[in-house]
């Protein structure tokens, strides 16, 4: 009965569209497909009613109503039915994209209904029509211009689909997710729009890090950080600049910065670099914030570097936690004698002083110092330094604490021998001698060096000494430089009788003396020794044959030096020997 009122109605035309969206009881199907050739429009408002999705999408293609075909996608919020529509199939898909984008939605102020549109289009992948549909949704201040996910959605489908957009929406929109949308903008290689949306959100750090890592450009870095003037910023800016090598630059950014973390690189840098001028403010701003021995260490080391002696002296006397002894040792290693000075001075470390004042050639001070630190290492580097330099007496005052130490003694010796100051080695000795704890050795070793450079002043050390010396040593000294007078003095000295008997006889022209000889032939061990005596006097003093003869007397064999003589045919010379015999 109502299908065939609704057909009536509409057949006479008697406000048809009250009866089919009032009446609650004919079935759409029929009806609609009823008004389908007579009016498509009725048809749609039948179809509508009955939720009769095929049929509507038919009629509406069919006649070209894609704005009443696309309000009714709309409002159905379906995704079968937004699939099938959107479907490559569907041949009117274009005409129905055009209006949605440009009449359904716009007029819908339906959250749900946008959100399954917008799902629709994502869902069959069609970013350059969902880009038109968001544009004209969230640009043309529709209910939801300031939709916070819409803006975001907008943003990232043209990251994605068309990224010469990108820049012109992050300036016009305002209310969407500046760090995510960010991050992948740098993920998409789109860095500028990357660097707009941080600059945007006043995310300042992200925004230096897309100028400096991705677009590699630290003069817009430092540009920037100039205008935000943000401690954080610079710092990153300091930490590129010293990445790229620029070292001044980078210090400067860091006190900008006042940051104090990346100090050891710093530090690392500026030395290589040599910009220790600029290095000296940086850690004059660290200073004030750490308390770090290697801060103050290098600070010290940067002054000497440019020759700030007078800062370094106050540096040392105010309160610091250096290790002035490293820092010390580093300066005297790298040759910066003069601040190496004023710390040893300091820290009282008086053998680094004295061995660096030697560099400085400040050999008196030296001297001082090595006094105070009494090591007999000191001395001798202070000492050997005053002899390369020809100061003398300084090295006398040096070498008069080290001969007292029997066994650097020798070194000391060799040093100035080698050197060929033999005359101030002999007066160095001499001086020795009235030591209190002048020892054997220095007896002995100014014998030698008598016996090589000063001869003639060797007898009388050697009578006068006599019980001081090491007579071996002075023994060989003496043989070697052929001085056969003291050498037979030595040897009787030393109880060698027979030594020095042979010695008298082998060298008699420098060493013979008659009395000395008498004595020494008594005491002799080995017989032959008598006989070889009894042909030296024959040969070279006939004339006192006898005198020798008569103190042989009780040692020899007579008949054998009767034998001797009557062999030579000398033996009436020995006449008074043998009346005293007989």
């Amino acid at each position: 009965v109502h299908n065939a009122l609704g057909k009536i109605i509409i057949d006479s035309n008697n406000n048809p569209e009250h009866f089919l969206t009032s009446n609650p009881y004919y079935d759409s199907r029929v009806v609609g497909k009823y008004c389908e050739k007579r009016d498509p429009t009725l048809a749609v408002v039948a179809y509508r009613r009955g939720q009769c999705d095929e049929e509507l999408i038919n009629v509406t293609s069919k006649n070209s109503l894609f704005k009443l075909q696309a309000r009714y996608v709309v409002e159905r919020m379906d995704g079968d039915l937004w699939a099938k529509v959107l479907d490559p199939e569907n041949e009117y898909r274009r005409q129905l994209i055009d209006q949605v984008v440009s009449t359904a939605l716009p007029e819908s102020s339906s959250p749900e209904q946008v959100s399954a549109a917008v799902k629709a289009f994502m869902t069959a992948d069609l970013p350059h029509e969902l880009i038109e549909l968001l544009e004209k949704i969230v640009l043309q201040n529709s209910a939801f211009s300031g939709n916070f996910n819409l803006q975001n959605l907008l943003i990232l489908t043209a990251i994605k689909a068309d990224s010469s957009r990108v820049m012109d929406y992050v300036n016009r929109l305002d209310n969407f997710d500046g760090p995510a949308v960010g991050e992948m903008a740098v993920e998409a290689q789109l860095y500028e729009e990357a660097f707009a949306i941080f600059k945007k959100f006043n995310l300042n750090v992200q925004a230096v890090n897309v100028l400096l890592d991705n677009i590699r450009s630290i003069d817009r870095a430092v540009e920037f950080a100039f205008r935000v003037e943000e401690d954080a910023v610079w710092s990153e800016v300091a930490k590129a600049q010293l990445r790229e090598g620029l070292v001044s630059d980078a210090i400067e950014s860091f006190i900008r910065a006042d940051d104090t973390t990346q100090f050891l690189d710093v530090i690392r840098a500026a030395e290589d670099a040599n910009v220790y001028h600029d290095l000296v403010k940086y850690l004059l701003m660290v200073r004030q914030k750490a308390k770090e021995p290697k801060v103050d260490g290098e600070l010290i080391y940067a002054y000497a570097k440019i020759d700030r002696l007078s800062d370094i002296e106050e540096f040392i006397l105010m309160p610091n936690v250096a290790n002035l002894q490293n820092v010390g040792d580093r300066l005297y290693d790298e040759a910066l004698y003069e601040a190496a000075k004023i710390i040893f001075s300091f820290i009282s470390n008086w053998a680094k002083l004295a061995i660096t004042l030697v560099k400085l050639q400040q050999f008196q001070g030296a001297v001082d110092a090595a006094r105070k630190a009494n090591s007999s290492k000191t001395w001798k580097e202070v000492c050997f330094a005053c002899v390369d330099a020809e100061e003398f007496r300084l090295a006398q005052i040096c070498g008069l604490n080290i001969i007292i130490q029997v066994d650097d003694l020798e070194e000391v010796s060799e040093y100035y021998q080698n050197r060929g100051y033999f005359n101030e080695l002999i007066s160095l000795m001499e001086s020795g001698l009235g030591l209190e704890r002048a020892h054997m050795g220095i007896f002995t070793e100014l014998g030698v060096l008598y016996a090589r450079y000063r001869p003639e002043k060797l007898m009388e050390h050697i009578k006068l000494f006599s019980t001081r010396l090491n007579i071996p040593k002075l023994i060989r000294a003496c043989d070697e430089q052929q001085h056969w007078k003291e050498l037979t003095f030595l040897y009787i000295q030393y109880d060698e009788f027979d030594n020095a008997a042979t010695t008298i006889m082998n060298h008699s022209p420098e060493a013979w003396d008659h009395m000395q000889f008498k004595d020494v032939a008594v005491k002799v061990a080995n017989v032959e020794l008598s006989y070889k005596a009894v042909h030296f006097y024959l040969e070279e003093h006939p004339d006192l044959i006898n005198d020798i003869l008569n103190v042989l007397a009780l040692r020899v064999d007579h008949a054998r030096v009767v034998d001797i003589m009557r062999k030579a045919g000398h033996l009436r010379l020995v006449k008074p020997y043998m009346v005293a015999v007989q």
